[in-house]
């Protein structure tokens, strides 16, 4: 078992609907030292790629983005799910769905901050159903960048999010990867 799995098994919460919580240490309150460790295990599992710039969506992938962006040396852009108004020009845009907010929305990027020049790492806390990874692709394939790899804190292996991105042929490595859970036992099975 490794440093993420433990962590999960020690303060993350099952709730039904297939709900793990992992926000007292991973997307609401925010543990340092872990998120350190994740950085550091994204640079070793994506050493052999060519990585110039970090892409995650907001709000939680933020910050794992941006501790893991340390250990590449490179800046993080984020894709925002709403338009404001200190976005301007030309942006890249893609319809994403949110597992867990059961949700629609668009995200957008700058055209300014992801140009061909791009090699892409997409960071992620969470992988379900794969829409925000697609969502993310795209916009980084409008960009005419190439993704180099994707890194995610937890995946649900149950759920068919991951094998879609793998059998799209993208190098998709999860920290850790939740093959079962019950909200009655708060159980839980790793790959």
């Amino acid at each position: 078992m490794n440093f993420l799995e433990e962590r999960i098994i020690k303060d993350g919460v099952v709730k039904p609907g297939n709900v793990l919580k992992v926000d007292s240490f991973l997307n609401h309150q925010i543990d340092i030292d872990l998120y350190q460790k994740m950085g550091q295990e994204f640079k070793e599992r994506f050493k052999n790629e060519n990585i110039n710039k970090i892409l995650t969506i907001e709000a939680s992938g933020i910050g794992i983005a941006c501790v893991a962006a340390q250990y590449f040396n490179v800046p993080v852009v984020f894709a925002k799910k709403s338009h404001s108004i200190n976005l301007d020009g030309d942006m890249y845009v893609a319809e994403v769905e949110s597992f867990t907010h059961k949700t629609k929305n668009q995200v957008i990027v700058s055209k300014k901050f992801l140009g061909p020049e791009d090699h892409v790492l997409i960071i992620d806390d969470f992988l379900a159903n794969g829409c925000a990874l697609q969502g993310l692709i795209s916009i980084v394939q409008q960009a005419g960048g190439s993704v180099e790899g994707i890194g995610i804190a937890i995946e649900k292996g149950f759920q068919n999010g991951g094998q879609i991105i793998r059998n799209l042929g993208y190098h998709l490595e999860s920290l850790a990867i939740v093959d079962a859970m019950d909200d009655e036992t708060g159980e839980i099975t790793f790959r």
